[in-house]
């Protein structure tokens, strides 16, 4: 029988950064997974790789030891962040997505990127918030 206690949450589950980092990843996953089959296998599977990256990075920095290792590991997800973006617009510009799913999953993006770059730049303090 499964176990239905709840469980803890995870320090870096309470940052927005990751919460919205993580909901972005969803979005993008379910999205990629309609994708035609030549695109899922090629865009698709990038896109999916590059989302995933976004808050593995940041949960993975979080448990790690000081305040540059943190910072290290926000600035990769900052950069896999940009290579979602790219990859959206480019799906979008080879008529993989259409123009309102792209809008919906920019908006998502950007909502994870302004978020992110508030904890990147809050520094070594933004390891306890978020």
């Amino acid at each position: 029988m499964p176990d239905l206690s709840p469980r803890r949450v995870r320090p870096w589950e309470a940052l927005h950064a990751w919460q919205h980092a993580h909901k972005l990843f969803l979005a993008i996953h379910r999205a990629a997974a309609k994708w035609p089959a030549q695109e899922r296998y090629a865009l698709g599977a990038q896109i999916r790789r590059s989302a995933f990256s976004v808050p593995a990075n940041i949960a993975e920095g979080h448990a790690k030891k000081g305040p540059g290792e943190f910072r290290k590991s926000l600035d990769v997800s900052l950069g896999s962040l940009a290579e979602v973006q790219y990859t959206l617009h480019a799906a979008h510009d080879l008529g993989i997505i259409d123009v309102e799913e792209w809008r919906a999953l920019d908006l998502l993006s950007d909502e994870a990127g302004r978020c992110l770059w508030g904890l990147y730049r809050s520094g070594p303090k933004g390891r306890a918030g978020g």
